[in-house]
């Protein structure tokens, strides 16, 4: 959904008191808002949710940390670990996992009064200048870590010998925004039977209907709690939600689920009903890959570097920030990204959420242009800031 845009409707001060089911808005066929959370019995192990935190700290978490045999460093305590596809019970809002209160009247009478959510003429004129040099996709054995930029926040990973899809977008146009402004990095019949596809949120340009169709349906989709539902409607049978702090694991590889600073919304009467994050996957020799999702900066990065320590890289968020008054909350900026960067203690950092679509008003090749200057501010290694182009890959 536009994010920049409906993030701040009048509607969002009733996140905690969800409308009920039968209010539903007029809305695209495939996006029928589903009436509630799963509410099903649970199968053995499954719980309510209650504060963030409370699952980690009632895990196995204090354990002596084991070593993963490689580079010397220290595996992460195993924490919370769900079975797949394990029907959970959830609360109806998790708004109160809200860094920040969303805005209201307020906010959006100034914006009214400055407008601005798009790039003046002259900060388009950089699309021609957009990197997108596509390749074919490197060869990934089960001992290499690879990543191919499709655009935006979708990301080919390979690891642990599985080909994992990060917030798969192949449409052209997502709701609300112009058509893209790069193509699809990496065409779909290029692409290697997809192991497993982790979703970050709900928003439309990060869950996109029509790119989940053209998967196979046991395909193992990894959602945030509360968004299993809306996979099962649409035929999938390999559906794992997960909270914040908790992991889920397939064929050696770990998928855990970590905290961000953004929200959730698809459609009127669907905010906050499922909850937003982030994943750290980790192959069976402790290699490690971040995937942020779309978050804002704060203090949750310093949180899981603490508990996902040798982090390899970080898949970071660098656009869609301008006005800084409206987006800072939920999207970094590319010096804030850095920064994060460095909280989470990840060796290298591969920019993302930029130069796709126009989601906001900062000219669009800002993001990489100031990302560069960040990390050469913080004296970090060049070679460390995996800048590629959409299409480009890279491998550890």
């Amino acid at each position: 959904m536009r994010e920049q845009a409906g993030r701040r409707d009048t509607l969002n001060r009733a996140a905690v008191r969800p409308a009920t089911p039968d209010q539903g808005p007029d809305e695209r066929p495939d996006e029928r808002p589903d009436e509630r959370p799963d509410q099903g019995p649970a199968t053995s192990g499954a719980t309510a949710v209650g504060v963030p935190d409370a699952a980690p700290d009632a895990a196995p978490a204090a354990a002596a940390p084991r070593r993963s045999g490689v580079r010397g460093r220290t595996a992460p305590p195993r924490g919370v670990v769900r079975a797949l596809a394990e029907v959970r019970m959830w609360p109806r809002s998790f708004a109160d996992r809200l860094t920040s209160p969303l805005p209201g009247m307020r906010e959006f009478a100034r914006l009214a009064r400055e407008g601005a959510l798009r790039p003046t003429p002259e900060g388009l004129h950089g699309i021609p200048d957009l990197p997108y040099e596509p390749g074919p996709l490197p060869e990934a054995g089960p001992g290499t870590v690879a990543v191919t930029w499709a655009g935006h926040a979708s990301w080919v990973v390979r690891i642990g010998g599985l080909t994992v899809l990060t917030d798969p977008v192949w449409s052209r146009r997502i709701l609300g925004t112009p058509a893209r402004m790069t193509p699809v990095g990496v065409r779909w019949e290029d692409l290697p039977p997809v192991d497993a596809v982790v979703i970050s949120h709900n928003h439309y340009d990060h869950l996109d209907a029509p790119t989940l169709k053209r998967l196979p349906r046991n395909t193992p989709l990894f959602v945030p709690a509360g968004l299993a539902r809306w996979c099962r409607r649409r035929g999938f049978t390999t559906v794992t939600e997960l909270d914040w702090w908790e992991a889920v694991e397939l064929r050696g590889v770990r998928f855990g689920f970590v905290p961000a600073h953004h929200w959730s919304r698809r459609t009127l009467l669907d905010t906050c009903r499922s909850l937003w994050g982030g994943w750290v996957l980790t192959d069976r020799a402790g290699a490690t890959v971040y995937f942020a999702g779309d978050t804002g900066y704060g203090h949750w990065f310093g949180e899981i570097g603490r508990r996902h320590p040798g982090i390899d890289l970080a898949l970071m968020p660098i656009g869609a920030y301008a006005p800084r008054w409206w987006l800072r909350d939920v999207h970094a900026d590319p010096e804030e990204a850095v920064r994060a960067c460095q909280d989470l203690g990840a060796r290298r950092m591969a920019p993302m959420h930029w130069g796709t679509f126009v989601l906001s008003a900062e000219p669009v090749l800002e993001p990489l242009l100031r990302v560069r200057a960040a990390w050469a501010g913080a004296g970090l290694d060049r070679a460390d800031l995996w800048d590629l182009p959409i299409g480009g890959s890279a491998r550890l």
